[in-house]
């Protein structure tokens, strides 16, 4: 009975510290690099702008314009990307598909060899093969996992991908922006909002990942700076040629 009682207790134990973060999604990837690509390339082109000693409206149009431009693109070529690959993976499901309905045979013993190459004994292997064929959507569902590595039931949206990029792109490139639509005159402020928001993005990052937080917050904000630095100098040397 003690014994029964202990598993019992370690089975709880282990469902309850036992989970893991969902790394499949379709909005994680497209929001998180939205919003650093809107950071840094706004930043950039508002720093680059700046550094060739335009007007304040100059910087701001600018900075709109990238906003605009960057989110539109970001969200068009995140639903292209998604949805090419959803219909890859669909064209490969309907192969499976056909594949399971005229060679029903030929497919469950190829699941049976699988599960014997992995350490299942023979007879096992087949038996567990043929149990889990009976379902055609089951049986679909079990090769597209051990053939192609996919889950059907969990496809990324590529909707939600464009949805995710555009938004996330355009709260990141807004951050440079907000000091000069608040009143501020000087460069200054915006790039130091937007260092502290690539410190932030990088932190939150770090949420999902195995790295520290102050670890990949730094990463981002030398990246991001080091991007904002260069277009500025950048800007400066055009606006010296250009301007003689």
């Amino acid at each position: 009975m003690s014994i029964i009682e202990t598993d019992a207790v370690l089975h709880e134990a282990h469902r309850d510290n036992h989970t893991h973060r969902d790394v499949n999604g379709g909005w994680l990837r497209p929001a998180v690099f939205g919003a650093m690509d809107g950071l840094v390339s706004n930043l950039a082109l508002m720093t680059g702008v700046a550094g060739g000693s335009v007007s304040q409206q100059t910087i701001v149009i600018t900075g709109l314009a990238g906003l605009a431009a960057g989110a539109f693109s970001m969200a068009a070529g995140e639903y292209t990307s998604v949805a090419s690959q959803r219909e890859l993976v669909e064209a490969e499901l309907d192969v499976e598909r056909r594949e399971l309905r005229k060679h029903p045979k030929d497919e469950m013993a190829e699941l049976a060899a699988l599960y014997a190459s992995r350490g299942v004994d023979p007879l096992l292997a087949h038996e567990v093969a043929r149990q889990l064929s009976r379902d055609p959507e089951q049986a679909l569902e079990i090769h597209a996992r051990e053939e192609l590595g996919i889950d059907p039931g969990d496809l990324p949206s590529p909707l939600v991908a464009a949805v995710s990029s555009f938004g996330a792109f355009a709260l990141g490139a807004l951050l440079p922006l907000l000091p000069y639509l608040l009143g501020a005159t000087a460069l200054w402020p915006a790039v130091l909002l937007a260092l502290i928001g690539l410190f932030g993005c990088g932190a939150v990052v770090a949420r999902v990942t195995a790295r520290s937080w102050w670890f990949s917050g730094l990463r981002q904000l030398v990246l991001g700076g080091t991007a904002a630095a260069l277009t500025y100098g950048l800007g400066m040397v055009f606006g010296v040629a250009v301007g003689g």
